[in-house]
């Protein structure tokens, strides 16, 4: 049970310390990062007399303070914790501690929970900090407007904004951009005096996410750094910021944060109304990025909700088929995946009433009596009775004008009360903030996915909300659009508890982790063109654990780039996430089809480690070469690709350390060739690697680690698998 804890609260787990002072009016953050260790109460005081800076000249005349709900009357010039009006005025908040609670985990961590008041406005403030056992800090806040009957206004909130203090040495920042098929780019800069902020406006994080921001020392790479970052938990709109003022924050430099983002009179607080941020995820480590993308891992792998079956190998029809679904190829098309090992087919978009284009039928979730005189049935039979389970593609959020759902209920659609604006991808949004399209939605799918015990939903959102407003009013809905989204998965999920559903919006526009509380896998990119998801995939994995991102061997030429690649290549790029297959193997060569037989059997073998060991990657210089892999977690096995992307000025690789094997271990490494060997830029050697092809090859971890070896040197557009087992 929680308690009412001293007047400064530790909570440690997985070497990270988060020690908070309970001052007032406001408390305060004294230390967030490496772990302290036990402190004992010489050393609590001494942190806390060591948290106020000096008093600088042309400041106010106390020393300043960064508190866990930063206001100017601290004299903080940065962002605030909220903003917002009540009737124009309380525009001065001034919040103080009414109470607070606190739970300590007996395996590490815990939760501290802090009451405010912010009196003028008549608001009840409420943050929660927990601590999870993989050292990732959950951050939520809670706005309540009393209901105490002095004043009936409502209080117009602007924005709630979760920070947390960095040091000086946090001096780089990271972040994401894209586009459409070339989601999660990285970028970096200098954090500098003022203010970095993403916002996002597009309804969903969009394909261009700041998807993870990172600040940490000069330089920091996989390996190596001390870094800290934030993920905000939300499926719609964002803000990310990281922050800089010349007078500091506090003792620490710097802020780093987030929120949702909330369109002006979004949300209005009635009294006895309450507004709850998104979850915001911060976490740091002292070992880079990889130390980094561990912590998230491991929080997500220890969810209840996590996927615990083996990830099934999927035939998804899109680019085998598109719109043209005749069942006899179909039922060819399902005859040949069970050929190759596919464990799961998922029929996609055209299946529903007049969808032979992506012009019509979106809203009409009914099976094409045309186009499928005997529905789903007959192809669903025959999946199940090749041993396999059936999914079906569907975009609930979405309606094409051309539709019967659009036409008997055109005050469905998501728009101002003048008028829609123009379609994209010629479809137009639902209002899901209105209860009978919820509720119109929930029974099409429901009925889909016990007619046909459907055991996976392909979850499209193909377009970014425009307007996004409801009602003669145009009250703006982001906000509305995202929480009915969450309603609706919430009760689907609960009349059915053993559906999976893959969050797919474009491809990767829609990766979060408040939509993956409720979905089971991501879709990374429309773009299957390995060279591209060689990036796309490293990045995903920032967040993401493999075993949830899907990737698909897709044909080649490649649907969303045109570039040729051989089938080796693909199918070892697609290894590393859940697998998959987006091609029409009807027209495959028999070798073609030994290779995809072969490469299901790797991954079946393979999966208990590429799916439960920690994620690593090199630090190489350029970008022409990858070095990523999988290892372990008791270190007795890994599994790398070695990739080349584009040439390099360089002849020779040099050597190349293997992240995350032990230097006092000695390993077997062999080249793993189910796949064949890739197009070689060389006559022969290195001599181990000739060795490993042949067979076991044993090496010292010293060798490996830490001295580095060279690595073939590679065509373009190929990759290697190298496979490391410990020696007893």
């Amino acid at each position: 049970m929680p308690t009412t804890p001293a007047r400064i609260v530790t909570l440690r787990a997985a070497g990270t310390s988060f020690v908070v002072e309970l001052s007032e009016p406001v408390p305060r953050v004294l230390h967030w990062g490496a772990d302290l260790g036990e402190l004992s109460e010489d050393a609590v005081e001494a942190l806390a007399l060591t948290a106020d800076g000096a008093i600088l000249n042309n400041a106010i005349d106390i020393p300043r303070r960064l508190t866990v709900w930063p206001t100017e009357a601290e004299g903080w010039h940065g962002t605030p914790a909220h903003h917002g009006h009540l009737a124009g005025g309380a525009g001065a908040p001034r919040p103080a501690l009414t109470g607070s609670a606190v739970r300590q985990d007996p395996d590490g961590g815990g939760e501290l929970t802090l009451a405010l008041d912010d009196a003028a406005a008549g608001l009840d403030l409420a943050l929660t900090y927990t601590l999870h056992p993989s050292g990732v800090l959950a951050v939520a806040a809670a706005v309540t407007r009393r209901a105490d009957g002095t004043d009936p206004a409502p209080y117009d909130l602007a924005q709630v904004t979760t920070v947390l203090p960095v040091p000086r040495r946090a001096t780089e920042i990271l972040d994401f951009t894209g586009k459409w098929s070339r989601e999660r780019s990285p970028q970096r800069r200098t954090l500098d005096h003022g203010t970095h902020a993403r916002e996002v406006r597009r309804g969903k994080p969009g394909l261009d996410s700041p998807y993870l921001m990172t600040v940490g020392e000069q330089g920091f790479g996989f390996g190596a750094g001390e870094v800290w970052a934030v993920h905000v938990a939300w499926s719609g709109d964002q803000r990310y910021l990281a922050e800089r003022l010349p007078e500091g924050a506090g003792v620490h430099a710097s802020v780093l944060g987030g929120g949702e983002l909330l369109r002006a009179g979004e949300i209005r607080l009635a009294p006895g109304d309450t507004y709850r941020s998104p979850v915001c995820h911060f976490a740091w480590s002292d070992a880079g990025l990889d130390g980094l993308a561990d912590r998230f891992h491991t929080l997500l792998r220890a969810r209840s909700t996590h996927p615990r079956t083996p990830r099934p190998v999927i035939l998804n029809s899109w680019e085998a088929v598109y719109f043209d679904h005749d069942l006899d190829r179909l039922l060819a098309l399902v005859s040949k995946a069970a050929e190759v090992g596919v464990e799961r087919f998922v029929l996609d978009d055209g299946w529903f009433t007049g969808r032979r284009s992506d012009h019509a039928g979106l809203g009409d979730w009914a099976v094409d009596p045309v186009v499928w005189p005997g529905g789903l049935t007959p192809l669903v039979d025959h999946v199940r009775a090749l041993g396999m389970e059936f999914g079906l593609w569907v975009e609930p959020e979405m309606v094409n004008l051309d539709s019967d759902l659009a036409r008997e209920h055109p005050e469905w659609v998501l728009g101002p009360a003048r008028g829609v604006g123009p379609s994209s991808r010629h479809q137009h949004v639902l209002d899901l903030a209105n209860p009978d399209v919820r509720e119109y939605l929930l029974t099409a799918l429901d009925d889909l996915v016990a007619t046909y015990g459907i055991a996976y939903l392909k979850w499209d959102h193909n377009r970014e909300l425009h307007e996004a407003v409801h009602g003669p009013g145009d009250r703006p809905t982001a906000h509305g659009q995202v929480t009915a989204l969450y309603r609706l998965l919430d009760a689907l999920k609960e009349r059915h508890p053993g559906l999976e559903i893959e969050s797919c919006a474009s491809g990767g526009g829609r990766i979060d982790l408040g939509i993956l509380a409720r979905t089971d896998r991501v879709w990374a990119s429309d773009c299957n063109d390995p060279v591209e998801r060689q990036e796309i995939q490293r990045w995903t994995a920032q967040l993401l654990p493999p075993e949830l991102v899907g990737s698909h061997i897709g044909p080649s030429p490649s649907h969303t780039t045109g570039r040729l690649t051989s089938d080796a290549f693909r199918l070892t790029t697609a290894l590393f996430g859940h697998p998959g297959i987006e091609q029409d193997i009807t027209g495959c060569t028999p070798e073609e089809l030994a290779r995809l037989t072969a490469w299901t059997a790797l991954y079946r073998e393979l999966r208990p480690l590429l799916h439960g060991g920690r994620m690593v990657r090199a630090d190489l210089e350029g970008d022409a070469t990858l070095l990523h892999g999988v290892v372990a977690h008791d270190g007795a096995a890994a599994l790398y690709c070695w990739a080349r992307v584009a040439t390099s000025p360089e002849g020779q690789s040099g050597r190349v350390r293997m992240p995350g094997l032990a230097a006092d271990a000695t390993y077997r490494v062999r080249i793993r060739t189910d796949l064949g060997l890739p197009s070689l830029h060389q006559t022969s050697g290195p001599a181990w690697f000739d060795r490993a092809v042949e067979g076991e090859l044993t090496l010292p971890g010293a060798v490996l680690a830490v001295a580095g070896v060279p690595m073939p040197m590679l065509n373009p557009e190929q990759a290697l698998l190298i496979e490391v087992r410990k020696v007893a």
